[in-house]
């Protein structure tokens, strides 16, 4: 299955009484599809704080994704946990739902070695006929996939895609000299997508891509085209927003910056969830400086 190049981890928004505001969400959902130039969402990822929305969230919120979207772009839901069980049973429950895809990001606090990731993730592909994309993001589990261990888990049939947050070229650069043709390589880092492409990914799974999706597309076109200086200045122009969103000016955790600077899109995306908190008065207007220059 192709999901096409341009991924957006969609955000969830939330109401005043921080449940999920389904208004908006049917609103976010057509804006990213068709103004931002989304070729496929992933729903309840860690953009769309997957950490406190509960199993029955979650699944409601796979099957409004799937009705709204409407085969315009592809869906992707997020099913993994640290929990091998939890993660079969909340991926079954998606394939029922008409999913074009699942996430699962690698077992988090437990920590466990190559073989058990091998093992977690060969249960959870085994039991659903859908298309998988693995999520590597050492930073947040603690645990890093090796290029060897990706490798292995690209030989089965129904694992399809990696997105590659370790923000480690060489390792990207394993994976895509060794994995088959049908394994498709994203980019899980917004500043490291051309420079991604350029060794061989496929496309990106992107949070800046909520405000700046069309730009980012069209210079994944120049790339793909044969128009590396023209790829190369946008690349340059996005920067600011690739930095901004997470460092807006000192880091702060995805999604708290792009949850609140949606407001300069038209669509309320709310507050978040506890543990995280939402952006300081000189956060927001780092923020909101930032976001006008993109404007016009």
């Amino acid at each position: 299955m192709d999901f096409g190049r341009l991924l957006t981890a969609m955000v969830t928004p939330f109401d005043g009484d921080l449940k999920i505001d389904w208004n908006q969400t049917a609103k976010l959902i057509d804006y990213l599809i068709d103004e931002q130039a989304s070729t496929g969402l992933v729903i309840a990822g860690t953009t769309g704080e997957s950490p406190t929305l509960t199993d029955e969230e979650k699944l409601e919120l796979f099957r409004f994704a799937v009705r709204q979207a409407n085969g315009r772009a592809k869906i992707i839901a997020g099913t993994g946990s640290n929990d091998t069980a939890h993660s079969i049973h909340l991926s079954q429950e998606a394939e029922k739902l008409g999913v074009d895809a699942i996430m699962l990001v690698s077992p988090y606090y437990s920590r466990t070695s190559q073989d058990g990731l091998l093992a977690h993730f060969r249960a959870v592909a085994s039991s659903v006929s859908l298309p998988i994309m693995i999520y590597n993001i050492p930073s947040r589990t603690g645990v890093n996939i090796e290029a060897k261990t990706m490798l292995a888990l690209a030989d089965i049939p129904n694992i399809v895609a990696v997105k590659e947050s370790s923000g480690d070229l060489d390792q990207m650069s394993a994976i895509l000299a060794g994995a088959p043709d049908r394994f498709k390589l994203y980019s899980g880092d917004d500043s490291l997508t051309l420079p991604a492409l350029s060794i061989g990914a496929y496309g990106i799974v992107s949070v800046t891509s909520h405000l700046v999706g069309k730009l980012m597309s069209e210079m994944i076109d120049a790339h793909v085209s044969g128009q590396p200086d023209r790829a190369s200045k946008l690349h340059l122009r996005l920067s600011p927003m690739f930095k901004g969103m997470f460092f807006c000016p000192h880091r702060v955790p995805n999604p708290v910056p792009v949850k609140y600077a949606m407001k300069h899109r038209g669509i309320d995306c709310g507050g978040v969830r506890l543990p995280l908190i939402g952006v300081t008065p000189e956060e927001a207007n780092y923020i909101d400086v930032l976001v006008a220059s993109y404007e016009g």
